[in-house]
């Protein structure tokens, strides 16, 4: 058994991994060892952000040319996809895995290829070497959570990482779960031209979103033709004549529905990648979503740390980013970094339109105890709508009643990331809905309907 020490050891090879890996050599000096069991790089650039994004362009286009090419004037046949394309050109966008190691170990990290395993809190096997160190970072990402289905263990399931090795575009998909990735997916699928269902256990898509923006996406999927059922669990699949059959089941009673599908994709939540860590060792505690952290990223044990999807607290890729800064910064300032802060965080949905938003919804300003009130402008009213006549979608801006501030910005429109982005820093900075109503605006923009919707918030207000 050979043994090496490092200033620090980081387990995982993903956003959080490199990020801390990165802030410890280049601010503190640190000689860094990198673990990774499967994929380096991690999901992002792999698996999710970049190839996922990928299919979306190439779904959106199909999409365009087949519903406004002829309204504008251009003359082209109808789109039809060929996944084994579209998958081929999604593997050019990834980085090889040995240009991965190469680039690691070229910035300096010494890089292990292999399953972590804690010996002690201090030291952590990887094959036949053992490393040391007084300072850990774990940062081993999520996987796919498999829901209780009876017959899931005889379908071949697809999630998010197999769908996009499809080659052969199945002629009916089932989605179970309809958050970003279920949504994302499925408006891709059915874009390119599957007949797609998403069957979710609660009472509106996008359960993260504001209520009201959620509902305005869901219009705008099923108005594609893509079958949403909520409220509702799928209780069973199994083979049938050749194709498969899902059991749905109304999640507060009611009649069952059975629906056919080629194949299955599930979207329905993450497990953290924890399992063979073998925590106890080190005498890590841990709860349903992953490893427990406070708000600068320390574990229970003193040394280690946890950052990323493996903490289960937010689930992002600049959120990772954004946890592990907070740990380095705590592994060589202790107490004098800053603390976790998710006040004002931006998110979006890339379907068509997106959904973005940052802040509190509607219903948390509520819960948070603030007199608040909303304002929302539709999509349709805004100019640039009508040159793709674009009609779902919609700008709320939640606002507390007595200050005018601004709790919360909720968007449904075509960039609608773009628009939340940029708008995120004045929440921080404490923007009043007057000041969103008098702010100069680029015409004619999606970004627009921020503006209109803070204007109909004076009205409001003066009548």
């Amino acid at each position: 058994m050979s043994t090496a020490n490092y200033d620090l050891i980081v387990i995982g090879a993903g956003s959080a991994a490199r990020e801390g890996a990165n802030r410890a050599a280049k601010e503190h000096g640190a000689k860094v060892a990198l673990i990774e069991r499967e994929r380096w790089g991690g999901s992002c650039p792999n698996v999710a952000c970049t190839p996922t994004k990928a299919y979306l362009v190439a779904a959106d286009l199909a999409h365009d040319i087949n519903t406004l090419a002829d309204k504008l004037g251009i003359e082209v046949g109808p789109a039809a996809t060929n996944l084994a394309k579209v998958r081929a050109r999604k593997e050019t966008l990834k980085k090889p895995q040995t240009k991965w190691v190469e680039d690691l170990e070229a910035g300096g990290f010494d890089t292990y290829a292999g399953e972590a395993s804690f010996v002690d809190p201090h030291t952590v096997r990887v094959g036949h070497t053992e490393l040391t160190t007084a300072r850990i970072l774990i940062a081993t990402g999520s996987r796919t959570a498999v829901p209780p289905v009876e017959g899931i263990d005889q379908i071949d399931w697809l999630d998010h990482v197999t769908a996009l090795d499809l080659e052969e575009l199945p002629d009916a998909l089932l989605i179970v779960g309809a958050g970003a990735v279920g949504l994302e997916f499925g408006q891709a699928f059915s874009r390119f031209g599957s007949k797609v269902t998403l069957v979710d256990a609660l009472d509106e898509i996008a359960p993260q979103s504001d209520q009201h923006a959620a509902m305005e996406l869901r219009e705008a999927l099923e108005a594609e033709g893509i079958e949403i059922i909520l409220g509702s669990f799928v209780q069973k699949v199994e083979a049938r004549d050749g194709r498969h059959v899902a059991t749905i089941t109304p999640r507060e009673g009611g009649m069952e529905q059975e629906v056919e599908f080629d194949r299955l994709l599930l979207a329905s939540g993450r497990r953290p990648n924890i399992e063979e860590l073998n925590l106890e060792a080190a005498g890590v505690a841990t709860y349903k979503l992953g490893i427990v952290v406070d708000e600068r990223m320390r574990t229970n044990v003193p040394g280690i740390w946890a950052a990323g999807d493996v903490n289960g607290q937010a689930q992002f890729t600049p959120v990772a980013q954004y946890q592990a800064g907070i740990a380095v910064e705590d592994m060589y300032r202790p107490g004098h970094g800053p603390a976790a802060d998710y006040t004002v965080l931006p998110t979006a949905i890339f379907t068509d339109p997106e959904l973005a938003g940052v802040g509190l919804t509607q219903m948390a300003a509520e819960e948070h105890g603030f007199e608040a009130e909303t304002v929302t402008h539709p999509l349709a009213y805004v100019r640039r709508a009508s040159y793709t006549d674009a009609k779902h979608g919609l700008y709320k801006i939640v606002f507390e009643r007595r200050s005018r501030r601004v709790l919360g910005l909720h968007v449904v429109s075509p960039g609608a990331s773009d628009i939340v982005q940029g708008l995120a820093i004045s929440l921080r900075l404490g923007v009043t809905v007057d000041e969103f109503a008098d702010a100069h605006h680029t015409f004619p923009t999606f970004g627009e309907g921020v503006k209109a919707a803070a204007e109909r918030a004076r009205v409001t207000v003066t009548a």
